[in-house]
């Protein structure tokens, strides 16, 4: 197996371990939202839900490639919001700003996204 493929099952790996350690924090009664700053367009999110399916559910398609954060095809910059980031290969400080929407979900309340 070349060096790539291992790099690639490795971080994969530690990801699973993050997304294990990280809990989502809302109460299951929480209505989650996903704003569209552009257009002001709010869409309902359900717990189990990525916000990439939220968005293409709701006719919004961001392009993807993993589906499992370690690529960063579809990282998204957001206004505000209270984020689980399910992805390796963002910092902290980015944070602050991105987030990976294929494997990303909203902790509580509502989600402004620079879109």
């Amino acid at each position: 197996m070349d060096q790539k493929r291992w790099a690639a099952i490795a971080a994969h790996s530690l990801c699973g371990v993050r997304q294990k350690v990280n809990n989502i924090s809302s109460s299951d009664s929480e209505e989650l939202v996903i704003e569209v700053q552009s257009t002001g367009q709010k869409i309902s999110v359900t717990r189990s839900e990525s916000i990439i399916d939220a968005l293409a559910r709701s006719g919004i398609d961001i392009p993807t490639s993993c589906q499992s954060g370690l690529c960063g095809t579809c990282k998204t910059r957001y206004i505000n919001g209270d984020i689980e980031h399910g992805d390796c290969i963002l910092s902290d400080d980015e944070h602050q700003e991105y987030l990976t929407p294929c494997i990303s979900h909203i902790r509580s309340g509502t989600l402004v996204l620079d879109l």
